[in-house]
């Protein structure tokens, strides 16, 4: 059953028992796209990570479709429901604050389990924050990894930055404004203030900010004027450029790995075993960088 009949290539189709993962501006409105507004207004129900942030969105386009909530906390007990609901028939659209819903947004266990019981799951393209910023970063696009949120805690953040440290690609992140100062610094004492990074802030909204350039100049420049951290981050880093006397991703990977078990020294020996580097290189490698 067709709830809505295609007549043309704009046209939009609403199909019966179908989940729709569907974008929502970042922040300028003018962003959501004319298939979005189509779905959330002919499907059935509308899950959303906050119904009184995706309420106030739906009042401004004229939109009254249903709306229930799916967030962190009760998502896996609501995808039980809506799974149900699906299966008789009905057709949800999925919605998070802003952006696309799953990345670092609900809807991942409502996704899995779609699949799991064969339901048809259709994604629409729109607003993200991770591809809005990297556009427009200046960094290598070709390769990236989003990273979701750093760690809480300033051990956390130094290890993950060691993780990182030789990789090749641009990386992404999303940070809290209250704890982006003491990131950059954990960053500063790994990566070097030398590494460059871009600080995309309020993306599409009236304070947008990108900016970049060696850390070092980036935490001078945000310490001139504390409200250049103010507001929506993501925080892109440049990938590692290998020089000649570098030691493999591979090894410095193991010897991460390794540490959790072994005392550094035994952990080093082995890993310069496997990749074939000499192991005094690997273990002053590991002084200066893991943080135990």
């Amino acid at each position: 059953m067709v709830v809505k009949q295609m007549t043309d290539e704009t046209s939009t189709m609403v199909d019966t028992s179908t989940l729709y993962i569907v974008p929502t501006p970042i922040g300028n409105l003018g962003d959501i796209t004319q298939r979005a507004l189509s779905i959330l207004e002919h499907v059935g129900i509308i899950a959303a990570e906050d119904t009184r942030h995706t309420g106030r969105l739906l009042l401004h386009f004229g939109i009254t479709t249903r709306l229930v909530s799916l967030h962190d906390h009760n998502e896996q007990y609501k995808a039980n429901i809506l799974i149900e609901k699906l299966i008789s028939g009905q057709t949800i659209a999925l919605v998070s604050d802003a952006g696309t819903p799953l990345i670092s947004d609900p809807g991942y266990h409502l996704v899995s389990r779609c699949h799991q019981a064969g339901v048809k799951v259709v994604p629409l393209p729109g607003a993200c924050a991770v591809i809005t910023a990297l556009s427009a970063s200046g960094l290598p696009s070709d390769r990236f990894s989003f990273e979701g949120f750093l760690p809480t805690k300033s051990k956390g953040r130094r290890n993950k930055f060691t993780e990182i440290a030789q990789n090749p690609r641009t990386m992404i992140f999303y940070e809290s404004p209250n704890r982006l100062l003491d990131a950059l610094d954990d960053m500063l004492a790994v990566l070097g203030g030398e590494r460059v990074v871009v600080l995309a802030r309020e993306l599409t909204k009236i304070f947008e900010t990108i900016r970049g350039g060696p850390l070092s100049e980036i935490i001078d420049w945000i310490d001139e004027d504390t409200n250049r951290i103010r507001g929506e981050m993501v925080l892109l880093v440049a990938g590692h450029r290998a020089k000649k006397n570098d030691l493999p991703l591979e090894a410095t990977n193991a010897v991460v790995l390794l540490v959790k078990e072994l005392p550094l020294k035994k952990a080093a020996a082995i890993a310069a075993k496997l990749f074939c580097v000499k192991k005094n290189v690997l273990y002053r490698w590991g002084l200066n960088n893991l943080h135990q």
